[in-house]
């Protein structure tokens, strides 16, 4: 069973690196990764994107989605589901992306994240992230 603290602070990774996505703080995005993170993407059971591997692979994936958005995005991360092993972790949950543009809110997509964490000495990290989008937006 995963401790309430270790529960914790995974979910604050996760949610840090949504707020820094949508509020355009890239260093907190940055700052959830490990520098060997990998990360893969399926849209709509399309073909895999990626593996983009590395934390600056990463970052310039994260920028350049960042650069092509006009609206204020909101990605929520809920449904948590976190197995953690020692300084390891799964975690399965679901996101949901709003898009708030000219006073009209607009739900994107829904999804899943699958990752695998590791416990840092600056707290836990994203090692591996896959997110699994159920519509292109």
């Amino acid at each position: 069973m995963t401790s309430s603290s270790v529960r914790d602070d995974i979910e604050n990774t996760l949610h840090r690196y949504a707020i820094g996505y949508d509020d355009g703080d890239l260093r907190l995005v940055e700052d959830s990764f490990t520098p060997d993170a990998v990360l893969t993407l399926r849209i709509a059971d399309g073909d895999l994107v990626g593996p983009f591997e590395g934390r600056d692979a990463i970052m310039q994936l994260m920028r350049d989605s960042a650069h092509s958005q006009d609206d204020q995005r909101r990605h929520v991360t809920t449904n948590v589901i976190i197995d953690a092993d020692g300084d390891t972790a799964s975690c399965l949950s679901y996101l949901t992306i709003f898009s708030a543009k000219d006073g009209v809110l607009t739900a994107l997509s829904t999804g899943k994240y699958r990752d695998e964490l590791v416990r840092t000495d600056a707290g836990w990290r994203l090692r591996k992230r896959h997110i699994a989008l159920d519509l292109p937006y």
